[in-house]
């Protein structure tokens, strides 16, 4: 940020709405400040913002965006905050614009909360297959199945498919206790607690029993070809390049496909090359595919994912530092 100060006045025009941006005790307002380090004072509904031009600029821009918000319906609580600073403050964004994207569901309206996750969610509108890359935290997965079920409501789509290697299971599901259900369900159970998220229970329970929505293991995909439908492959870095060459050979007329993982967490066995990274690198310039690379600051789960996140890098970072002939298990 620059060194320049500057102060600007501002008012809104709905008091209502004014008192709801400043939040309960005005703790938006603190947020703000102690994110930006600035001043910020109220006056009914009317703010004086002072400090580093930069973080002036930052603030009005989230103020706007949450002010927008309020007056379309939509909650603003301290996620909201953080999000519309953070969108607000990233160059690659387009700070309130972004902030604008919705994806209705049954159960809740959800937008992007870092100018990354808006282009990820332009990309998977924009393209037939999006690969969403990165740490954990970052709304890959949760976006994508918030897509699906969108288009699943509207009618855009007939059903929609989610998938998960059973890498810890070796994929040998035969041999594990209970009916296929049971069997499965450890493996997949992040993507139903997005469904579940999204849609009302009653729903959820009656699109699986109907097959308008199917959660399923990678190796159940062998074979078949996914028409009509929003395809997502989770922890798709825990794929081998034969089986994310299978997968991605599944699309059909009238699909869309995303590809979400973490390279930086692959299970697979030592020496075994990950699919995810096979396939970003095979595929990379082919047209109709998107790749979305997200870092540790877009972590969006809570404020310490992400410091764990970082953490965890700088002491890989190191090691590959210190031994910079030693492959990993995905080469």
């Amino acid at each position: 940020m620059s060194s320049q100060n500057k102060s600007v006045d501002r008012s809104f025009e709905d008091n209502g709405l004014a008192m709801q941006l400043f939040g309960p005790h005005h703790s938006h307002i603190a947020r703000i400040e102690n994110a930006l380090e600035l001043t910020i004072l109220t006056r009914g509904n009317e703010l004086s913002i002072s400090g580093e031009a930069d973080a002036v600029d930052t603030a009005c821009n989230a103020l706007d965006a949450l002010y927008t918000r309020l007056a379309k319906g939509l909650e603003v609580g301290e996620s909201e905050v953080d999000a519309l600073i953070r969108m607000s403050d990233a160059p690659e964004g387009n700070g309130v614009k972004d902030a604008e994207i919705t994806i209705h569901t049954r159960k809740r309206t959800i937008t992007p909360r870092s100018a990354l996750q808006a282009k990820y969610l332009q990309a998977i509108d924009g393209a037939e297959l999006v690969f969403g890359q990165g740490p954990a935290g970052t709304g890959k997965t949760y976006l994508a199945v918030a897509k699906a079920v969108e288009r699943l409501v509207r009618g855009e789509v007939d059903r929609i498919i989610l998938s998960r290697p059973a890498v810890e299971a070796g994929e040998q599901l035969g041999f594990l206790p209970g009916d296929m259900r049971e069997k499965v369900d450890p493996y997949l159970r992040p993507l139903y607690d997005a469904l579940h998220d999204m849609l009302p229970e009653q729903q959820v329970m009656k699109r699986l029993e109907s097959g308008e929505i199917e959660v399923a293991p990678l190796a159940f995909m062998r074979g078949r070809t996914l028409s009509n439908a929003f395809v997502i492959l989770d922890e798709a870095q825990n794929t081998t390049a034969v089986q994310m060459k299978m997968f991605l050979t599944r699309l059909g007329e009238n699909s869309r496909m995303v590809i979400t993982g973490d390279l930086s967490q692959v299970d697979l066995p030592r020496g075994t090359r990950s699919g995810l990274r096979d396939a970003m690198e095979t595929l990379d310039g082919v047209k109709g595919i998107n790749f979305v690379t997200f870092t540790d600051a877009d972590v969006v789960r809570h404020e310490l994912v992400g410091r764990i996140v970082r953490a965890y890098n700088k002491v890989e970072n190191r090691k590959q530092a210190s031994a910079p002939y030693e492959t990993g298990n995905d080469d």
